[in-house]
């Protein structure tokens, strides 16, 4: 039907875009004091891009991506997540020759995954994530997680908590990989036919897999934390020391991996409570090997990504409404056709003094422009037409006293504005 949406996707009504508007606020707000800059990447890439990127061996790229050849045969794919191209954009625009690090952020952006739509994850949604490239430290990750939890905070969002965990780097993760292929050899026929498959690829995405049987097999799996490397353990140590300096709790969960395969040492979420079992709003963490994996100079990176969709159910879950603001300070009402002009002048020399200002489009009479008046809220309402037209004057009556006032029509915008 052409006047229904396609499936996993969703409007955003006129009556709904303050809400977008004022988290969108809040969030460049927060980047920019952290230092942060936006940036804007295609809609699209090309497939090759979240292949290397993202791993072969992930669900996103196995089940999920929407790719489609162009017509110059071109794989191309519309981006099911902000970290690849945002990499791309880095690597492209040549920013590891400024000052490092590089951090930026982007607002909103499409993100398609073809899945089964629930709740606050649809086949298109919108992401904020932010990146930092060129920091090495720790400290990346805990300035990451202290301005999310700052955003959310603005927004009077309760109940969040963080679990970090670390699944190491190239040079301990093979270890790991050989102990849990090892534990889980002997079970391989208690698991999913997608874990088995993952197992000798990577088994690392068993410890990620929601199915019930598999999550209490993972239970007694070997722990990660327990072979990492020297260099990994300092990070993480170090990590936890800076969230505690800073008063955030946080929870080491073992069995945090990650959905997407460039991560590396710390991988993070914030969750929400949902009686026995969290939800988690956001998930991110280091990926210091992706830049030169995609063809870059060695860069340690970190950045995470959020779903603008699942931030707005998680404020109606928790009954928060983000007021409104007002959609009009003043209406102006024209009484005949001889007011029309005048009307529509007055209109315009407000808004250019950054008033809110209506006036009517409808032809409606003046009985119905009060109605419209008082639907949209304004604050005053001036009366053009009739004898005061003829004195050059307009009536201004004030919609909450009730009291009214005459102006002279050539200085009633600036006078009105000085009433606001």
């Amino acid at each position: 039907m052409l006047t229904q949406a396609p499936k996993g996707t969703r409007d955003m009504l006129p009556q709904d875009a303050y809400i977008w508007q004022t988290i969108e606020a809040v969030m460049r707000r927060r980047a920019a004091l952290a230092g942060f800059r936006e940036v804007r990447t295609p809609v699209f890439e090309h497939t090759e891009l979240f292949l290397r990127g993202v791993g072969d061996t992930t669900d996103i790229v196995q089940k999920e991506m929407y790719t489609f050849k162009d017509k110059g045969d071109r794989s191309i794919t519309l981006k099911p997540e902000g970290t690849a191209g945002a990499v791309r954009a880095f690597l492209e625009g040549k920013l590891f020759a400024d000052a490092l690090p590089c951090k930026m952020y982007y607002l909103n952006t499409p993100v398609f995954r073809y899945e089964k739509p629930q709740a606050g994850r649809l086949r298109e949604h919108h992401q904020f994530g932010m990146e930092c490239f060129g920091g090495k430290s720790p400290a990346v990750e805990a300035e990451l997680i202290s301005t999310l939890l700052g955003i959310l905070g603005d927004l009077g969002l309760k109940g969040l908590s963080v679990n970090i965990n670390s699944i190491g780097c190239p040079n301990c993760r093979p270890r790991y990989h050989a102990a849990l292929k090892e534990y889980l050899g002997g079970h391989l026929n208690e698991l999913c036919e997608d874990c088995r498959e993952r197992f000798d690829r990577n088994p690392l995405r068993v410890l990620d897999c929601k199915v019930p049987t598999c999550k209490a097999l993972v239970q007694d799996a070997p722990s990660m934390l327990d072979m990492l490397c020297e260099d990994c353990r300092e990070h993480f140590q170090q990590l936890q020391n800076l969230l505690s300096a800073k008063g955030i709790p946080y929870e080491v969960d073992t069995h945090i991996v990650r959905g997407l395969d460039y991560y590396t040492k710390t991988v993070f979420e914030i969750m929400v409570s949902r009686g026995r079992e969290g939800l988690a709003l956001c998930g991110g963490g280091r990926y210091d090997g992706l830049v030169e994996q995609l063809g870059g100079p060695a860069t340690p990176a970190a950045g995470f990504g959020i779903g603008t969709e699942r931030i707005i159910m998680e404020l109606e879950n928790q009954g928060i409404t983000l007021p409104m603001p007002p959609l009009c300070d003043v209406y102006v009402a024209n009484l005949g056709e001889e007011a029309r002009q005048p009307a529509f002048l007055l209109c315009q020399h407000l808004r250019e003094l950054g008033v809110r200002a209506e006036e009517d489009v409808c032809g409606r009479s003046l009985k119905a422009q009060f109605k419209y008046a008082d639907k949209i809220a304004a604050r005053y309402i001036v009366l053009v037409g009739g004898d005061e037209l003829a004195r050059g004057v307009v009536k201004v009556r004030d919609l909450s006293t009730r009291e009214e006032q005459e102006i002279a029509l050539e200085d009633a915008a600036r006078e009105i504005a000085v009433l606001l």
